[in-house]
């Protein structure tokens, strides 16, 4: 029965039950709606405490297997290094700009309870924002949720465990066990997200009146019009390439539909492979660029997260200058790799710079209302995003990597 009901209402239909009870008590009760914040608080509270574990996990295990693929397959690993993060950065400043132009947080004028950073000052300190990076204690670092030198520890520290071979194994099949363990912790934590969304929307809603609805609705469709201008992009690239960007986006319109509806990538990557290889991109090339770029090449969920960000930083009046966007850069550029696996891992991203940013908790739940709608795009981004890369870089770095068990099939399909 449990079961059942499980499956005839998920969480992201919870949630939206949430969004909408929270709506409700905000308007018709707003007095016991502002009662309601330290629920959403402690719901906060329990994300940031798995932050630093989770996020230290993920990466520096993403990291240890990039390290690897890139001593197996040499120059793709190294192309496919390069793609990821230019594809990653370009989606981010698309997700900066369009906030930039469009600011849907206009008119919003939430109470700011954080504060800012030493590091973000009005004007950069180039020594001293690279130093920054270099944690001089990284159990301090973790402790005091210095995200940016616990990243930049983890990124070393996977890279090392990589290439140590053998003895670098217990080390991975330890920090697998502790990923497990926050998996579970994550979803336990994730599970209860309805009633704090209920509880933070309602607040929001008898604080701020009906300004928030109508700008998370503005937040989707500044989305949608971000994700429009990434297909195009890829389209571009695909018609310089020569190869026929509608033909190629019918090849794979199962997996992105699969994305599109389920919101998950595990669902999609088996069918995507199968149609990456069945279209003459070689075995070799798919297995190697289509599960590591479902890991690093997430397109989608980096348009969201800095389009999120400097989202709820306008709509707490915080004015972004250059030295704070290029944080949200760097960060985003770093905390999205290898967030694939991580359960909502759009949220502890979003956690991740909020704190970069000394915003307040609160901030992370009045996104997790709209998050639903959102990832749907994301996640079919991210599908076409993984295609591309994939006929790209078997064109420029993988065609020496070509199969010998096609049986002679030459036909190349959308590969060329």
């Amino acid at each position: 029965m449990a079961a059942h009901l499980k499956r005839s209402f998920p969480l992201y239909g919870q949630i939206l039950m949430g969004l909408a009870i929270g709506t409700a008590i905000g308007f018709l009760w707003p007095d016991f709606g502002k009662t309601l914040q330290p629920i959403g608080t402690a719901f906060i509270k329990a994300i940031k405490m798995i932050v630093i574990p989770l996020v230290f996990c993920a990466i520096a295990l993403g990291i240890s297997k990039m390290s690897q693929d890139i001593k197996q397959l040499g120059r793709l690993g190294a192309l496919a290094f390069i793609w990821f993060y230019a594809a990653t950065g370009v989606a981010i400043i698309i997700g900066i700009s369009l906030n930039q132009i469009f600011h849907p947080a206009q008119g919003v004028a939430l109470e700011f309870t954080g504060t800012l950073p030493a590091n973000l000052a009005s004007h950069i300190d180039w020594t001293k924002f690279f130093l920054d990076i270099i944690p001089d204690n990284v159990i301090m670092a973790a402790a005091q949720q210095k995200i940016i030198p616990v990243l930049f520890f983890a990124i070393c520290f996977g890279l090392c465990v990589g290439a140590i071979g053998e003895k670098g194994k217990p080390v991975i099949r330890g920090m697998e066990g502790i990923l497990e363990a926050m998996f579970k912790l994550t979803k336990g934590i994730v599970a209860t997200s309805p009633l704090a969304v209920a509880a933070i929307i309602a607040w929001a809603i008898a604080s701020q009146g009906t300004t928030l609805l109508i700008a998370m609705g503005k937040l989707i469709g500044v989305f949608y019009l971000g994700i429009l201008v990434i297909i195009c992009i890829f389209m571009v690239i695909l018609k310089l390439m020569g190869i026929s960007p509608l033909y190629t986006t019918k090849k794979i319109l199962e997996p992105l539909l699969l994305g599109f509806t389920t919101c998950s990538s595990e669902v999609t990557l088996p069918v995507h492979m199968e149609i990456l290889e069945r279209n003459g991109i070689p075995k070799k090339v798919v297995s190697f660029v289509i599960p590591l770029g479902y890991s690093f090449n997430l397109d989608g969920a980096a348009l969201y997260q800095s389009l999120a960000i400097t989202f709820l930083a306008e709509a707490y009046g915080l004015h972004l200058d250059f030295s704070q966007l290029l944080t949200i850069l760097v960060t985003t550029l770093i905390a999205n790799k290898g967030s694939a696996n991580v359960p909502a891992a759009a949220l502890v991203v979003i956690a991740v710079l909020c704190q970069s940013l000394g915003l307040p908790v609160e901030a992370i739940a009045i996104i997790t209302g709209v998050d639903r709608f959102m990832d749907m795009g994301r996640t079919a981004i991210n599908v076409y995003g993984n295609t591309v890369a994939c006929v790209v870089l078997n064109k420029f770095g993988g065609k020496h990597l070509a199969d010998d068990d096609q049986g002679g099939n030459t036909k190349i399909g959308f590969a060329q």
